[in-house]
């Protein structure tokens, strides 16, 4: 993780505007555990693109993560009504196994509520 945090460093730097580079800097400074900081370069890169279902999929991860259920289930449903769910499962391997247990559960706790509202 610190060499794909150097490397996708370096490419930030010579295209500020790369957003795959963002986002690749962004999940190797989650996997080496410096959430806030994934977490900061994640909303900048939401502002250029408000609209980027691997972004706001990525949030929603670090929102559950931090205990803010009703900011994680937000980011969730904008994907969601975005159209783009193709994202979730390239993202769920990056995901270290406890954070990616926690979104499975989260998502099959969330659907089944859904579920049972929609039956009643």
């Amino acid at each position: 993780a610190p060499g794909v945090y150097q490397l996708a460093s370096l490419l930030v730097e010579l295209d500020a505007s790369d957003e795959a580079s963002r986002i690749l800097c962004a999940d190797a400074l989650y996997q080496m555990g410096r959430v806030e900081e994934a977490h900061k370069l994640l909303l900048l890169a939401l502002s250029r693109n408000p609209q980027r279902s691997p972004i706001l999929a990525r949030l929603a991860l670090l929102q559950l993560k931090k205990g803010f259920m009703y900011d994680g289930n937000q980011l969730l449903k904008k994907v969601i009504r975005i159209g783009d769910t193709s994202c979730l499962l390239p993202i769920m391997d990056i995901f270290k196994d406890e954070d990616r247990k926690l979104m499975q559960t989260h998502c099959r706790f969330r659907a089944m509520t859904i579920l049972k509202n929609k039956q009643g």
